[in-house]
């Protein structure tokens, strides 16, 4: 049996957050912004989707906390789970490069709802968003690819883990709360990617129980309730659970812990689907727009990482022929037929129909890919096409970087762009998105938080 340590992970996480300045860096409250942006966006686009239909029908409790898009506001539950499963569900929502992880589609339901059902300021929002995005983030360093390959999404585990923190902070628990806090929700994380099989749903709903998850967790331990002080470092701790892994280093996640924030360079997405296919897609269009014609491609073959093969690239004639748009999302070898052929890979290049077009599933099943044992995922997304020609010419595509992040990030207007445009696919009209998003813009300075302009 492992040795009780005397400070515990979580301990040093609580204390350096729970110590750390009040205001935040420029940064971190850019950070937060955008990541309200994203969300609330997000959520609009996809208000009439069936997903989350089922979602809002199944959980809906009438509250005083908004779900994003709906005249009708519910109670913690069904605004945690509704928005973050709306959030997360076209693949839209923001990345970090490290992990994948997903964090606003957790953290910002667990707060917001957390704040409106507490009465609390925007400054509490703006921190609990801060500091439930910083964890997950910084959980990403402790066993790479792991997760994965252990069978879990690490946006729906580690992000039980972010959404208790953001949630305890938001609701300025002491050290001990804190500490149980996380001990607690670590009994609650879930999620496992058997979704990719046929493209179904459980995916979309992992953040809205995470959400979920983070706010009962920090109620419960605010209320007294206890929790593993160990749940990190434990002999059957998190990471032996949902990593198989015993021999973890903590010192990476530790570092600079409360001073130093990864969280400020996340990623948001210009493209509707998996992360790591987008420098696939922009490596794509580039092509295209050099002159390349789709009819004259012989075949296409890529390197790729092969920590993300099981995901994206196989079995390889499923990721060819995707029986439906949720499931195109994870495959590459649509996003690049789809990006050559449509200039584009948003919304509406996800929808059935184009999912089955004859052409695209033509250009899909030319696609092919070899493993690069010097790629470096996580810690980059990078994209590569080798196209040969019928004519035997090889044209050649590569980017090293994933657009949207830090090395070419998102402006704040680009991403505003892209908040108008996910509304106006939800159906909101101009005035609509205007008054939200000058509400979205101010709540970090408000005294009692609010979403009313969200609830239309």
């Amino acid at each position: 049996m492992k040795n009780i340590p005397t400070i515990s992970v979580s301990e040093v996480l609580a204390q350096a957050f729970i110590d750390m300045p009040q205001e935040l860096p420029t940064e971190v409250q850019i950070l937060v912004d955008s990541l309200i942006i994203d969300v609330a966006g997000l959520c609009v686009a996809a208000r009439h989707a069936d997903y989350v239909g089922a979602s809002f029908r199944a959980t809906f409790e009438p509250g005083q906390c908004t779900v994003i898009g709906h005249a009708q506001k519910g109670n913690v539950f069904t605004a945690c789970f509704v928005n973050g499963t709306a959030t997360h569900g076209e693949d839209y929502d923001d990345t970090f490069e490290g992990g994948p992880i997903h964090a606003g589609a957790v953290i910002v339901p667990a707060v917001l709802a957390a704040c409106e059902q507490h009465g609390l300021s925007g400054s509490d929002l703006a921190r609990g968003i801060a500091i439930g995005s910083e964890v997950m983030c910084r959980l990403c360093s402790v066993a790479p690819k792991l997760v994965h390959k252990a069978g879990f999404h690490p946006t729906a585990v580690f992000g039980a883990i972010g959404a208790a923190a953001g949630v305890a902070s938001a609701l300025g628990l002491s050290k001990e709360q804190w500490v149980n806090a996380l001990g607690i929700v670590g009994s609650m994380a879930s999620g496992i990617i058997e979704y990719l099989a046929e493209g179904t749903w459980t995916k979309r709903m992992h953040p809205g129980w995470a959400a979920h998850s983070g706010y009962r967790a920090a109620r419960l331990a605010q209320e007294g309730f206890t929790g593993p002080r160990t749940l990190f470092e434990g002999e059957h701790g998190f990471f032996h659970a949902f990593a198989n892994q015993d021999d973890n280093h903590f010192d990476e996640m530790l570092a600079d812990v409360g001073t130093k924030w990864l969280c400020a360079d996340m990623a948001f997405k210009p493209y509707a689907c998996g992360t790591m296919a987008h420098p696939y897609i922009d490596c794509a269009r580039k092509l295209v727009a050099q002159g390349l014609q789709t009819k004259d491609i012989e075949s296409i073959e890529c390197n790729t990482a092969e920590g993300i093969v099981h995901r994206l690239w196989e079995p390889l004639n499923n990721k060819r022929n995707p029986p439906n748009g949720y499931a195109a999302k994870f495959s590459i070898p649509y996003a690049i037929a789809v990006g050559m052929i449509r200039d584009d890979a948003g919304l509406i290049d996800y929808e059935e129909s184009v999912v089955h077009d004859p052409q695209i599933r033509e250009l899909t099943n030319k696609i092919s890919y070899k493993i690069d044992p010097n790629n470096p995922y996580p810690k980059k997304f990078i994209g590569h096409l080798k196209v040969t020609l019928k004519n035997g010419e090889v044209l050649e595509a590569y980017q090293g970087h994933f657009r949207g992040g830090k090395d070419e990030p998102m402006s704040i207007d680009t991403l505003e762009q892209k908040f108008k445009a996910n509304c106006i696919y939800g159906g909101w009209n101009l005035p609509e998105i205007q008054q939200a998003l000058e509400q979205i813009k101010a709540i970090r300075r408000t005294t009692t938080v609010t979403a009313a302009q969200l609830a239309q």
